[in-house]
């Protein structure tokens, strides 16, 4: 029922927003309007006239996660400075990044650029902090700590790391290869 729902909710919003621009330019809707949408439907039956009102997630349709564009043209390259301290093992040290194309002195540019990539979406910074009031677990991942700096995606960055419970835990490792792995 659910699945049923969620297609029919896909389907209807798909068709509304054919018919916007065409509705907004004086033409007529190639979307036929003998097809009501249910009562329970969750898209709404009549659309806001307006461009301001044809954000795609406001009639619930999931477009592909794509990376910002730079703040500026200037800032097209993605440079990044990571200095690690305690981690161990080689780890420790400042390392240069740039992506796009992936270079620099990071011993593995080419895997840290895609993660970065694949972390990069509108509305989400990659090197947020932690909230404030999230519960975590109290539990210690050693001392490395890490700072980023630089611009990634147009965007200033300085992000700053450690291993002092679950959640900067999970945060460190959502942030491997940038950063380095755990030494267990």
């Amino acid at each position: 029922m659910l699945r049923r729902l969620l297609l029919t909710a896909a389907v209807s919003a798909t068709a509304a927003l054919s018919a916007v621009p065409s509705a907004i330019a004086g033409t007529p809707s190639a979307v036929p309007e003998a097809s009501p949408l249910p009562e329970t439907s969750p898209v709404p039956t009549a659309f806001p006239a307006g461009p301001s009102s044809l954000s795609p997630a406001a009639y619930g349709v999931a477009l592909p996660a794509l990376m910002p564009p730079p703040a500026r043209p200037d800032d097209s390259v993605d440079r990044l400075t990571v200095t690690v301290h305690g981690a161990g093992g080689g780890a420790d040290g400042t390392f240069e990044l740039a992506c796009h194309p992936a270079g620099g002195s990071h011993p593995d540019a080419a895997e840290a650029c895609d993660r970065l990539d694949r972390k990069t979406t509108w509305g989400k910074d990659p090197f947020a902090p932690v909230p404030p009031d999230t519960l975590c677990t109290m539990q210690y991942g050693g001392p490395a700590t890490a700072h980023v700096t630089g611009t990634w995606a147009g965007r200033p960055v300085d992000a700053r790391y450690d291993r002092s419970d679950g959640c900067e835990i999970s945060r460190w490792n959502a942030m491997v290869p940038l950063l380095p792995g755990s030494r267990s």
